[in-house]
């Protein structure tokens, strides 16, 4: 590998693992197509590759967050724990898609993460702290099921499913923002590690890449955890921003993919 690959590699673990720790999102979702059309990985090393290094970036933006006491591990944990079963059922079958399939329905999924984010910013909640205080009986249950689902589907086109699991969280508890954040990263860690796992198993993962991501990712996730507490007033400009961008990624994707069908 040259130093400029190299560069490159950690530097888009960075802006992941930034991305992480501010928003709880964007690790493998962003490493993917970094891989694929940066560095010209296959799809499904990308897929494997990216998981390791995102495994590394959640579980360092998790424990910063933790002790900034931004996590309800009660609800992070029953989510994880669903999530971490449909994870295993997804990776199993991405691993035998077609990868222009995968990376088309990545980009997919990219745009409508990205639409459900822009919609999300512009909603006010001014309930939502009473609504967290009150919880009602259905919704550990309905963590549990919406879990397993956005697992399933992290597992299959190879991301942490930290851009679901964020929302799923507000709305299903009505936690602010950053707690989503915190809470979120220990099914990103979860799901991260079992996808992770299951491609490993297959020798799916390039291993030098995944260690220039993780230093990458564990400078930036650092960076991003610090600036979610300084930044949280703006974070709705911050997702606004990280939404446009992930829909235009995704856009391109789905069009490449699909093209490349023919």
């Amino acid at each position: 590998m040259t130093w400029p690959l190299a560069l490159f590699a950690v530097l888009g673990g960075a802006v992941a693992g930034l991305s992480l720790g501010l928003l709880g999102v964007g690790s493998s979702i962003l490493v993917v197509p970094l891989l694929v059309y940066g560095m010209h990985v296959s799809p499904h090393l990308a897929i494997g590759t990216s998981t390791v290094a995102a495994t590394a970036s959640a579980l360092w933006s998790l424990s910063a967050h933790a002790r900034a006491g931004t996590v309800r591990w009660r609800y992070g944990v029953t989510y994880a724990l669903a999530s971490v079963l449909g994870a295993v059922s997804g990776a199993h079958l991405g691993k035998a898609t077609d990868s222009r399939i995968l990376l088309a329905l990545l980009g997919l999924l990219m745009m409508a993460v990205a639409g459900l984010m822009l919609r999300g910013s512009w909603r006010a909640r001014p309930a939502q702290h009473a609504a967290e205080r009150r919880e009602r009986s259905w919704v550990l249950p309905v963590l549990a099921a919406t879990g397993f689902g956005i697992g399933s589907l992290a597992g299959l086109v190879g991301v942490g499913g930290g851009f679901l699991t964020v929302p799923a969280l507000m709305f299903t508890t009505g936690m602010p923002l950053l707690n989503a954040v915190g809470s979120s990263l220990v099914s990103v860690a979860a799901v991260s590690a079992t996808t992770a796992a299951s491609y490993a198993s297959s020798q799916l993962v390039e291993w030098p890449i995944s260690v220039l991501l993780m230093i990458g990712g564990v400078l930036g996730g650092y960076v991003g955890v610090k600036l979610a507490g300084v930044l949280a007033a703006r974070k709705r400009a911050l997702t606004i921003l990280f939404s446009v961008v992930v829909a235009f990624a995704g856009l391109y994707m789905v069009l490449h993919g699909f093209a490349s069908l023919r």
